[in-house]
Formats: structure tokens, sequence, C-alpha cells
């Protein structure tokens, strides 16, 4: 993958080559295997490449097309290749030459603003039409690679990273506080329900699943995706639906495994990663290659605090895995080093903006820097798996059964549900029940603990933000009211969701030269997922049934076939900090008087969660409302005091 940069005047006016000196200055921190630059007297393209696939090596990026006159800088990796030379009409000879950026050039000669909805994979670029006299850019559907832009009046600039728009001269740092309220008042891992916002003012980002113009010195926007309940998959039976998800999985992880470099992946205990795994090591097994998977261990004297119902040390699960599949070299890394709390300052150079998952940070920087040191340069993932490939949620099915009046249906699933978990019916009736009725349920039980308002009110009527959150349906207090269906449907539909992963695996990637990969996030599988029935995902009584189907031979039965622990990642967290744990406790403590931050911050529910948790450090604690307060102010603060206090 790559950095790119450029700048466009909307005035007609000749560009400062100097400024564009300065974009590109300021990405030298990542390691790059060629950087050039190219220019015409109103735009300036830049691209600081690293070769991923075969393809990319010697690269010429940015691109000029002389007979078609376009220009491209970009940042891709396009994993429908063959299916565009099919319908491109590529000559055979020329396709094992022909660069990504190359492909969507000739992909926009035919199509024109169409291009994006023609591309599989991971991307953002710009091509110059300078016979059109147009700016044409565009950024993947799930925004898996970040592209972010300053406007003025007579002037555009982008960047893959938000630093160099603001070492340009013109570029005023300000902080965006529409944003930051946002930020603060929502419970959930989303930073802002503008996908197009950052922390800063005047830095904006191309939203995931859009497309940018600029003509006649007027920018505008179009989204070009929209993901949908595909139209039904109707075969005839159960192991033809298991014969054709392993074959689009099949094809979908083969196309994330083009690199000349060793290939790594995650690798938990669980039916996602460890069957982006199985298929990976056998596809890599036909090339002679190995895979190398990297997996997340609590440090050796950390006593397990969690339910019966979750494991903190997956190491039995992944074991099993790495046996039963074969040709892997797995590591497994306690980062025994590394916390929630010792992370933080990287972790906020490394994103540029406030993060909220410091849960994972610390391990999720720290297999990047392992595989980076074994020559990786493509790291899979199954991250977006529990919507798409491990999707079937058997409660929420019988209670949708139950709802529909499917009386035979539903006491068959029952029946089976109850066998399989050793659980007696009656109880699971009742959960279905609840599922069924929520709203009638809720009132006959007792209110739930809302999340702290981590606001400062005042600061949040200043920017009418509860108004703003509560028109998109989000639930300041952290109480979910709503069923597994309609949040899936929401993940897909509001763009919102995207952003968080695309910041991370962008920025991490670029300081790395490591391409993050999720096949588990394809579009061709997300569209494949939302055309099976229901009744694939949750049959006979087993949830997330068609992956534990589909991977018979693939994975090991005491992992394909868990259904009564899952992994939680993570859960040492506090435990790490045990020997920084003062530290962390004075820094909260002088925050908690800070005058600055308190303009933002609501200090009485930091003070609350500061005496609650400040003498009574518990392991447990580390998925608490107090924790998160703590962390979340600290990772706030730290980051508006950098960067904006005195200004």
């Amino acid at each position: 993958m790559s950095a790119i940069a450029g700048l466009y005047h909307l005035n007609h006016e000749p560009i400062n080559l100097h400024h564009g000196e300065i974009l590109m200055k300021s990405l030298r921190k990542f390691p790059a295997d060629s950087i050039q630059v190219w220019n015409d007297e109103r735009l300036l393209f830049g691209c600081h490449n690293q070769w991923i696939t075969p393809e990319s090596v010697n690269e010429t990026l940015p691109f000029y097309d002389y007979d078609r006159q376009l220009a491209i800088t970009a940042d891709a990796i396009i994993d429908n290749r063959e299916e565009l030379f099919e319908r491109l009409q590529i000559k055979n000879s020329d396709n094992p030459n022909l660069t990504d950026s190359q492909l969507i050039l000739l992909a926009y000669h035919k199509w024109g603003e169409e291009t994006p909805k023609y591309l599989v994979g991971d991307f953002v670029f710009m091509i110059w039409d300078q016979k059109h006299r147009k700016l044409f850019g565009a950024r993947d559907f799930s925004g898996s690679r970040t592209l972010y832009y300053f406007k003025n009046d007579d002037k555009l600039a982008f960047s893959t990273t938000i630093k160099p728009l603001l070492n340009l001269p013109y570029a005023e740092k300000r902080l965006n506080e529409e944003w930051l309220a946002e930020f603060l008042a929502i419970p959930i891992n989303v930073e802002s329900v503008d996908p197009s916002s950052t922390v800063y003012q005047n830095i904006k980002q191309i939203p995931p699943s859009h497309s940018m113009k600029v003509i006649d010195g007027t920018v505008t926007f179009s989204r070009y995706s929209f993901i949908k309940k595909e139209e039904q998959l109707k075969l005839n039976s159960d192991a033809e639906y298991e014969e054709a998800f392993r074959d689009i999985y099949d094809k979908v992880i083969q196309s994330k495994l083009r690199s000349n470099y060793n290939i790594g992946s995650h690798l938990s205990g669980g039916l996602d990663s460890g069957s982006v795994v199985s298929f990976a090591a056998k596809a890599l097994e036909a090339k002679k290659k190995q895979l190398y998977t990297y997996s997340y261990i609590p440090v050796e004297d950390f006593v397990d605090w969690t339910p019966r119902s979750r494991v903190a040390d997956e190491r039995p699960f992944i074991s099993s895995t790495v046996e039963y599949v074969g040709n892997i070299k797995a590591h497994y890394l306690d980062f025994k080093d590394k916390s929630p709390f010792s992370e933080v300052d990287d972790w906020l150079d490394v994103l540029e903006m406030p993060y909220k998952y410091y849960e994972n940070s610390y391990w999720l920087k720290g297999i990047y820097e392992h595989a980076a040191q074994e020559d990786i340069r493509v790291l899979l993932n199954g991250q977006r798996g529990n919507w798409t490939i491990s999707w079937g949620h058997a409660l929420d099915y019988q209670a949708s059964l139950l709802k529909q009046f499917k009386w035979i249906h539903l006491f068959k699933e029952l029946h089976s549900y109850s066998e399989n978990l050793g659980v007696k019916k009656s109880r699971i009736m009742a959960a279905v029940r609840k599922k069924a009725f929520p709203s009638f349920y809720r009132l006959l039980s007792a209110a739930e603990e809302p999340y702290p308002m981590l606001i400062n009110p005042g600061f949040a009527q200043k920017t009418k933000v509860l108004t703003k959150l509560q028109e998109h349906k989000i639930d300041v207090k952290g109480v979910i009211r709503t069923n597994v269906f309609t949040m899936k449907e929401t993940q897909f539909q509001q763009l919102y969701y995207w952003n968080i992963n695309g910041n991370i695996s962008t920025k991490l990637s670029l300081r790395h030269a490591i391409a993050e990969r999720d096949p588990t996030n394809d579009l061709r599988i997300i569209q494949f997922c939302n055309s099976i029935p229901e009744s694939q995902y949750v049959l006979n009584g087993q949830d997330r049934s068609l992956i534990r189907r589909a991977t018979k031979g693939y994975l090991p039965d005491n992992v394909r076939l868990n259904n009564k622990t899952r992994g939680i990642q993570g859960s040492d967290g506090i435990h790490r900090m045990a020997s920084s744990w003062n530290s962390f406790m004075e820094e909260m403590q002088i925050l908690s008087k800070d005058e600055y931050m308190s303009e933002f911050l609501n200090m009485d529910e930091v003070r609350k969660a500061l005496t609650s948790i400040e003498q009574n450090p518990h392991p447990e604690k580390v998925f608490d409302d107090d924790f998160r307060v703590l962390m979340r102010t600290l990772i706030v603060s730290r980051f508006i005091k950098k960067h904006f206090e005195g200004r």
C-alpha cells in the first residue's frame, strides 16, 4: 500500500512546488520502496509507495497516460483483477505486468465516474482527467484506506495522513468542537456520526463508499455503494450452501495473498480468524510458502477472572488450529512490557486523533511490530466475521420465529438448542420471549445502569450534540434497545461505523509497510452472506451454523463446534498496569482538576470514577465503566492538551 498526497488550485493559479515538497517531506517517517511526484501547472500528485504486490514492484506512481491524458496517484490493492481484465478486454499477455493503479485508470477511461462500483479491494485514488479538466477520486466501500483533505476558496490539498496537511502554511490547526462533543458523548466505539469529519475543524476526509469530483472549482461528493439485502440464493440442500460458501471464501482469500513477501495472519481461538488461517495456509502450501500467525496471550502471572463462558487465554484452541491446519509458523505473544497505559502517546501519534479501543491497543500494535521483523507485507484478519461469515444468533433467530408464529420450526430449533447446550427448554424459552418482546420485559425488570455522561453538560448544550445523536438513534446512555438483525443492518448502512477500522489499518500499515487484509469484509463475501437464508445461519439448534458446517475438515472440532466458551481479549489490561498504577492515578488526579479540560469533560463523573477505582484496581474492572471513563479522559486530554491548549 502507499501514502498519497496532492495539491490542486481551484482558481487556475499555478501551484507552489514548495508546498508539494512540504506534503511529501511529512511522509518521510514512513518506510517506502519508492517516492515519486508528478505535476503540471495547476496540479501536483505524489506517492510514497510501499511495494506489497508483485505488480507494484518498480511501479511508476503517480502515473500519467499520455494517450488518454489521464494521471493517477493511488493507494490501492484491487482484488477482482481477473474480472476487470475480462470486462475491459485486456489481453492475457498484458495481465501480469499491469499495476492496480493502471487498471483503475483503464476502468475510469471506460466507465468514468461509475468506476468505483466495479472495483473490489482496499483503495483510495485520485485521477486528473486533463481532457475534461476534472479531478476525480474515490474511497473503497468500507473506508479501509483513509484520504484526508483541506479546502479553502482557492486551494485543495489531500493526503493519506493528516499531518502533511497541517504543515501547509495556509492550513490553520483548529479544534473541531462538534467532533469532540460526539466523541465524548457516544458510549460505543464510534467517534462521530459525521463520517467526513475529523478532530480538526479544517481537515475532512472522503467518507467510505464515496467519490469526490472537482470541476470548475466546485467540489462535490457522491455515494456510490449501498450494502443491502441481496436476492435470496436458493440452493437444493444444506451441503450446496456449504460448498458455495467454501468456493467464494477460498476465491476471496486467495485474492488477498498477492505478495512476494511473507504472509501473516492474526489468529485467536475462534471461528473467524481460524477459518481465514485454515484457507490461507492451504493456499500458501500449494505455492510452497508458510503462513505466519500472531496470537495475543495474557501475561504469565495473570489469574483468569473471567466467567466460565469466557476464556482469557485462548492458547488451547489456537494450538489445536495450528496443529490441525498445518503449514503454520505460530507466534504466541504476551507483550509483557506493554499495557493500555504505556501505549497511549504512541497510539495518539500513529492515529493523529483520540481513540477509544485502549483495551486492545497494546497487542494490536505489538503484532504489527513483530510481523514487520519477519518481512511480512500482508497481514490477514477476520475482524468483520461476526457480521458476515459467522453470522447466526440462535436465540434471536428463535425470537423471530416466535414473532412470526412459526411454532413447528420454533420448537424444533428450541429442542435442538436445548440438547446442544444441555440447558432446560424452559430457561431457553424464557430468554427467547425476552428477545421477542423486549419492551414488555423491560417494564418488569430493573432499569439498566446507564453509561456515565463524560461530556460537560454545558459543552453538550453549546454543541447541541445530544439532539444530533438522538436524530441518529444513538443512545448516549449506552443501553442497547434493538435486536441483532437491526444492528447488522445498521452496521452496513451507517458509514460512521467504518472509519475506525480504516484509520487503524491505514496508519499501522504505513508505519510498518504491511497491508492489513480482511477477507470477511470483502464486498463479494458480504454480498454472498447477505443472500443466504437465515435458516442456514441457525440450523438444528446450532448458532453460526454455516461457518461451522462449511469448515469441517478445515478446523478441528473443538474449535469448529465450540459453543460454550468465547475468547475475551484484553482482560489482563489492568493487571498489566500494576507497576504504573500510581503514575496513572497521579495523572488522573491532576486531570480531574484541570480547568482547561473541564470545559469539555464532566469532571464530576471523572472524580467519581477515580474514587471508585483508585484504591481498588481489581483486574476484573478492566471492562467496567469507571475504568473506561478514566482511560477515555486520559486519552482525549493528552491529545487536546498537546495540540490545542493555549491556541
